[in-house]
């Protein structure tokens, strides 16, 4: 019997997705008491629902990341079913913001993730 994934797993397959890119980055994520220095932060996350996905479907994340602003840029991301390539079940994405930690305050994005958001 296929049982029906619940919402918040959407986000937690978003945040795989976007910890995953980052750490092949050399980003090491942290709880935010961790964090030294300067890095990235989620402010705003959303998911657009069009089918259901349900356990145990094997779920295809099709990652991208664009619009870099000074401080910001764009991740997103599609999902699908492996069994069913092409249609898409939900996508969303968030706002990720540069910040300097010890300032606790919004800083420029360094040249090297501009160049990789970039291209």
């Amino acid at each position: 019997m296929a049982i029906n994934v619940n919402n918040a797993q959407y986000f937690r397959y978003l945040e795989t997705a976007r910890i995953d890119w980052m750490s092949g980055l050399g980003l090491k994520p942290g709880l935010s008491g961790e964090r030294q220095g300067q890095g990235p932060v989620v402010v705003n996350a959303f998911c657009n629902f069009y089918q259901q996905l349900a356990y145990p479907d094997e779920v295809l994340l099709k990652m991208f990341v664009s619009d870099p602003a000074r401080t910001t840029f764009e991740t997103w991301a599609t999902m699908e079913r492996v069994a069913q390539p092409g249609v898409i079940c939900a996508a969303g994405g968030g706002t990720v913001i540069w910040v300097d930690f010890s300032k606790q305050k919004a800083t420029d994005l360094p040249d090297w993730i501009r160049s990789k958001v970039s291209g």
